[in-house]
């Protein structure tokens, strides 16, 4: 086991600050490639204790249930990271994709985010939040039409510095802002239906 750093929550909507809190749990095993010369290369990864790659994400976690964000852990950031953002959309939204987190500034040494990030637009430790479709801030879950599957795209960008933007951002805001910044990008795709 080994110690995880992560931004951690409070309650919901329950406004309490947040801070960086050691955890132990197991590691997370990063996949492995090899590079021209032999040698293992670890590449970043984004997982999350609730669902796994192309599964469907629990109902807690989306506007049918709690609502909550998901947890999320990361491993193998690029050298040189400074800060992370991420952004959550789905792309099968029959208005075009719906934008469903956006959240930057998350401190370059977290190593994910915990289970229900409450939706302050900042966070103790530098993490801002930006505006989702359902124009709100923080986290908004799946809530697809009926009878269909929607695919969850979570997107996390290693960046070589904190970015300066005003908390409330909407997703175009955040990757203009990003342009040359971005280091390295690891993805979790979750699916939902209602």
């Amino acid at each position: 086991m080994r110690a995880t750093r992560f931004l951690s929550a409070g309650a919901r909507g329950g406004g309490t600050a947040t801070f960086l809190l050691p955890l132990l749990m197991v590691s997370v095993m990063p996949s492995l490639s090899a590079t021209p010369q032999g040698d293992p290369a670890m590449s970043f990864a984004l997982s999350s204790t609730a669902f796994e790659q192309g599964q469907y994400i629990p109902k807690k976690h989306t506007g049918e249930g709690a609502d909550l964000s998901p947890a999320l852990q990361w491993v193998n950031p690029p050298s040189g990271t400074k800060s992370f953002a991420l952004i959550c959309d789905d792309p099968d939204a029959p208005v075009g994709t719906w934008v469903h987190w956006v959240i930057f500034n998350i401190p370059g040494e977290a190593e994910g985010l915990p289970e229900g990030v409450p939706p302050d637009k900042e966070l103790k430790g530098g993490a801002r939040q930006g505006v989702n479709d359902f124009r709100k801030i923080g986290y908004g879950g799946p809530m697809p039409p009926r009878s269909s599957v929607h695919r969850y795209f979570f997107k996390l960008y290693a960046l070589d510095n904190p970015l300066i933007l005003n908390p409330g951002v909407k997703k175009a805001d955040l990757l203009k802002a990003m342009e040359k910044h971005i280091l390295g990008q690891a993805e979790l795709m979750g699916l939902y239906k209602r």
